[in-house]
């Protein structure tokens, strides 16, 4: 009789765990796929089944399993999700999800979405907003010339400090407007709107990095000024070696002698495998940091998260020159001479011309 009260006791046990594992199994199929906050849209066309539903948010990484998500809306008795098109993401739950499905698409038809690149400069940016919206390229110019409302922004956000005002930037706001995919009403939406939406979501990456920022030796409008050079100079996975020789040629009193900054200087576009001419090295200007010590004036484009981080957290190395090739692979040296060779190296391979 012990042995059978044995069994059912471990039978017992045994379902127990199972259930209690089956919830916790459950539960995490509902969460959040991450914690990304960017947003996706996706249309839920009209009648398209639950299986249809469940499939479309499965395929945008939306949902972690499509049958739990069928699972959860037969146990809940939801019957009333309705077509539209939504602004969802990856950081939402199952239930957030499908609450947003049953109020039913707010979206505006009219609305609007409008990509800003890294790496572009307020020229770029002006006639972006000029070919998406109602908006002029010249009033984007003259908006940001409006000291009375470069104040007011001033105010409004922790990071923007009198720099911005100086009268020799060639563009005040240049560095500081973060550039990501946004989304507006309608095309009547006004350049104050677009910059407002911008300036909130730098204050968002810039305040994940506040230790950093607090702790660094250099102002933050440096730090900006660093990570738009580093965004014109070089790729993604190679950010943080740039940021390293900037850095070491800042320790050692050298001019940064950036490409980019020559460019910038003279009002021209650098491209990723350029390098300046003597036309664009010897001009003397604010930004040219062949002839002007130190950083320039301010920023020369506007930097993503990664350069900015970059910026902040350089590798640590004893390379003080680097140069691309024309498939866009970059090398690092720690002298002139290492620098020199491989660039007739390059030559002679066919892979370095200018």
């Amino acid at each position: 009789m012990q042995k059978f009260r044995n069994i059912a006791l471990c039978l017992l046990i045994s379902t127990a765990i199972i259930i209690v594992g089956c919830c916790f199994f459950y539960k995490y199929q509902l969460s959040p796929v991450n914690d990304s906050a960017e947003t996706i849209e996706v249309e839920i066309p009209s009648n398209t089944t639950v299986r249809g539903i469940a499939s479309i948010l499965k395929q945008n990484n939306l949902i972690r399993d499509e049958r739990i998500f069928l699972i959860y809306i037969k146990l809940m008795k939801i019957t009333d999700m309705k077509a539209g098109y939504y602004d969802l993401s990856s950081s939402m739950g199952v239930e957030d999800i499908v609450s947003v499905l049953q109020d039913g698409s707010k979206k505006n038809p009219n609305q609007i979405k409008i990509t800003f690149k890294e790496g572009i400069n307020i020229r770029t940016f002006a006639t972006i907003v000029n070919e998406n919206t109602t908006n002029t390229y010249d009033s984007v110019l003259e908006l940001l010339k409006d000291k009375d409302y470069l104040d007011e922004l001033i105010e409004k956000y922790w990071f923007l400090t009198e720099d911005i005002k100086n009268d020799q930037l060639y563009y005040s706001l240049e560095g500081y407007l973060f550039p990501d995919t946004y989304y507006f009403t309608d095309q009547n939406v006004s350049v104050k709107d677009i910059i407002t939406k911008m300036l909130t979501k730098m204050d968002e990456v810039l305040s994940s990095y506040r230790d950093e920022i607090d702790h660094s030796n250099l102002s933050l409008h440096q730090i900006l000024t660093l990570a738009s050079i580093i965004e014109k100079e070089g790729k993604k996975n190679d950010f943080q070696n740039i940021s390293s020789v900037f850095y070491n040629r800042m320790s050692i009193g050298m001019n940064l002698e950036s490409c980019a900054t020559a460019y910038y200087g003279v009002g021209l576009e650098f491209n990723e495998l350029g390098i300046a001419n003597y036309e664009v090295i010897t001009p003397v200007n604010d930004y040219n940091t062949y002839k002007k010590k130190g950083f320039p004036i301010g920023p020369i484009s506007l930097p993503g998260k990664d350069a900015i981080e970059a910026a902040l957290k350089p590798n640590t190395t004893d390379y003080l020159y680097f140069l691309s090739d024309n498939q866009g692979v970059t090398y690092f040296f720690s002298t002139y001479s290492e620098h020199q060779k491989k660039q007739q190296s390059l030559i002679q391979e066919g892979k370095w011309y200018r």
